[in-house]
């Protein structure tokens, strides 16, 4: 018979959840396993067997930043606009979960300081995995004629660095007239990203 395990998946995502509050208050360089065991009311031991080292809790934290980003954006509707839809990821979905969960968004794309390259590469399939779901919705802007001789790579990387770039403002304290919802600067942003794409060769193309 079996042994019944002490620490299961519930106690993995409390301790999650515990991980990700103490880096939105402090930072990640006040994340220990002792304080998120703490948090939870349970041992380091519980820390140790569910998700293993310091570096391990970190590349948890960055699974789960990607896998909700993923999951955030799949739940949005897509329409017969490649584009409404592709802009629509971005101030409905990027931005959303961006604003509801700060710790992930800096542990996920602002991580070059505070996460080794090492500990990137444990979640580095997830990013690649959210980043194909962007792909997938540029490319079908392409195919409906909307990026102008761009690469797919090119457009992608430029509509997620303005999506990186517009959290990063976000959450520094809110984007200019903005007021109470940043929505609209994000939709006439990223509006403005797309609609440029469809009337302006490439740079390099010129």
């Amino acid at each position: 018979m079996s042994r019944r395990r002490v620490h299961d998946e519930a106690t993995a995502a409390a301790l999650l959840d515990a991980a990700e509050a103490i880096v939105e208050a402090e930072g990640l360089e006040h994340l220990t396993v002792r304080r998120v065991a703490e948090r939870v009311g349970t041992s380091t031991r519980a820390v140790y067997s569910t998700l293993g080292s310091m570096d391990a809790l970190v590349a948890a934290l960055g699974r789960r930043a990607f896998e909700l980003l993923g999951a955030r954006i799949a739940q949005l509707p897509r329409s017969a606009d490649p584009a409404a839809d592709l802009i629509a990821a971005g101030a409905e979905g990027f931005r959303r979960w961006a604003l509801d969960h700060p710790a992930l968004f800096r542990v996920g794309f602002q991580h070059q300081v505070s996460v080794p390259r090492e500990v990137w590469a444990r979640f580095a399939v997830s990013a690649e995995r959210t980043l194909g779901s962007l792909y997938d919705l540029i490319h079908r802007v392409e195919q409906d004629g909307g990026l102008a001789g761009r690469t797919l790579e090119q457009a992608t990387w430029q509509f997620h660095a303005l999506c990186e770039g517009l959290a990063a403002m976000d959450l520094r304290g809110g984007l200019p007239g903005s007021d109470t919802d940043s929505l609209p600067v994000w939709a006439d942003a990223l509006g403005a990203l797309v609609a440029g794409w469809q009337v302006t060769r490439p740079a390099a193309a010129r």
